[in-house]
């Protein structure tokens, strides 16, 4: 199985970081950095566990092919994101919040192309949020370490997000 290799992928699932980001960076909030990083870590968790369903459960290849590039993308990302967090001594969760976990639940019941389509309308949703998230810290984070953490993570969500978009299109 050839896939394209991107570079260490953002992630999803960021709404509630790009509020919360926006607020405290806009307001001055000593938190936004740390809220931004555990929303990512959240997110990239996600994508890392969908994307293993995806490779068992999807119906069509380039599914199984996006799923094995979330993992790869965001296992790297994730080391990168511990990296930034280890030298601001901001800890990152271990695991899933519940929120998260609902959404694993609810797309490990389905298979074949419910999967599918409910796969790629959680990634086209979460990409969308995450492009918005990322160009934010990546512009105004305060922190010269997570603005670049979010610089170079800003193109992989792009062109996830451009990937995700043609394969929903595509149907």
């Amino acid at each position: 199985m050839k896939t394209n290799r991107i570079l260490p992928s953002a992630f999803a699932a960021l709404l509630a970081a790009t509020a919360l980001f926006a607020a405290n960076e806009n307001s001055g909030g000593t938190g936004a950095v740390e809220n931004f990083m555990v929303a990512a870590a959240e997110g990239g968790m996600l994508e890392v566990r969908l994307g293993e369903i995806a490779q068992k459960k999807g119906a069509k290849q380039d599914v199984k092919e996006f799923g094995a590039m979330m993992v790869a993308d965001h296992g790297k990302a994730g080391e990168d994101l511990k990296a930034v967090a280890a030298k601001l001594d901001v800890k990152l969760p271990a695991d899933l919040d519940a929120k998260h976990k609902a959404i694993v639940d609810k797309l490990d019941r389905l298979s074949g192309s419910a999967f599918d389509k409910a796969y790629l309308d959680e990634m086209l949703k979460a990409h969308m949020k995450d492009a918005s998230a990322f160009e934010d810290a990546s512009k105004t984070a305060k922190d010269p370490d997570v603005k670049a953490f979010a610089q170079r993570t800003l193109p992989v969500v792009q062109a996830h997000l451009a990937k995700v978009k043609a394969m929903a299109k595509n149907g």
